[in-house]
């Protein structure tokens, strides 16, 4: 059964943050003029963040304590697939990073493909992107499309669109970090979607990464050994 059009109606666009009081309500504010609904998930914050993205005209949801981009993604899923208007999931960073005004880019992707995920692709040109930066991208999305059998040019890229019923299955996952952003990848594919991309641009400000160089290196080598296994079994 093909899937429905994608639209700004049945799109709702997802922001997962964690201390971003200065970003959160342009971004959310940008979102809202290419999308109808746009809910922000503050992590844990003790800043202002849940009152800038309230001012933004967007929904807030907050947890009490940090639990990580992944469980904050989690919690944004579940209040969006209670909402039978919600056809498709847009997550895109809250710091600035990605351009909600790109944010059509993804919907004419799942239109013209069909396919139920469209990642967005900043490797087309990189030319702003940081030299190591570039090398762990391009090292990460080649390592990441071998182990789930399908290419995906920027599989570091967070600002992604998936259908519904993709995002039910995202609920079934065993991570809750930054890692969990791979597992989505490798779940479309195992259930032989189809992940189509969008192009996007490279924006590099003051945002502050906020990977554990240590912790969140140590999960992704992890998660890729899980992953190398089931796909073995």
């Amino acid at each position: 059964m093909p899937q429905p059009t994608a639209t700004r109606a049945n799109v709702a666009a997802l922001i997962p943050c964690y201390y971003e009081e200065k970003h959160i309500r342009e971004v959310a504010s940008a979102a809202k003029q290419q999308l109808d609904l746009v809910l922000v998930v503050d992590d844990g914050s003790t800043d202002a963040t849940s009152d800038e993205g309230r001012a933004s005209g967007a929904e807030v949801i907050r947890h009490e304590k940090n639990a990580g981009k992944g469980a904050a993604i989690k919690t944004g899923l579940r209040a969006l697939l209670a909402r039978e208007s919600v056809e498709f999931v847009l997550i895109l960073d809250g710091d600035g990073q990605h351009l909600p005004a790109e944010i059509p880019a993804f919907l004419a992707s799942a239109n013209e493909t069909g396919a139920p995920m469209v990642v967005g692709n900043r490797m087309g040109d990189v030319r702003d992107m940081p030299f190591v930066r570039k090398c762990t991208n391009r090292y990460m999305s080649w390592t990441i499309s071998r182990v789930i059998g399908q290419r995906v040019p920027d599989t570091q890229c967070g600002f992604r669109m998936f259908h519904r019923s993709l995002a039910a299955e995202f609920l079934t996952t065993e991570s809750a970090g930054f890692d969990f952003e791979t597992e989505m990848l490798a779940i479309a594919a195992r259930k032989g979607c189809k992940i189509a991309d969008a192009k996007v641009s490279t924006v590099y400000g003051d945002e502050v990464s906020k990977i554990h160089p240590v912790r969140d290196t140590l999960k992704f080598f992890k998660l890729l050994n899980r992953l190398k296994k089931a796909r073995r079994s």
